[in-house]
């Protein structure tokens, strides 16, 4: 039963990050064989100013092992 939990850069509309969880439950489900109902997905609005310290350097430089897709960025 996988759960995703989205961290984004705050100002998206309702209806956009709708569109993105229904994406992502489908890729879940076809990838990781399983059933759409199976799948949750949160999303979490971030300040952008707050990004690097609240997200990129907790849980992306200080996971950086665990991380199947790295990033192209580094606002540290």
């Amino acid at each position: 039963m996988p759960h995703v939990i989205l961290k984004l850069a705050a100002g998206r509309s309702e209806q956009t990050k709708a569109r993105i969880a229904e994406a992502i439950t489908q890729a879940i489900a076809t990838n990781a064989d399983c059933e759409e109902s199976a799948v949750s997905v949160s999303i979490e609005d971030i300040e952008p100013a707050e990004w690097a310290e609240k997200v990129y350097r907790l849980e992306i430089a200080g996971q950086w092992d665990q991380l199947y897709k790295k990033p192209g960025y580094n606002p540290l």
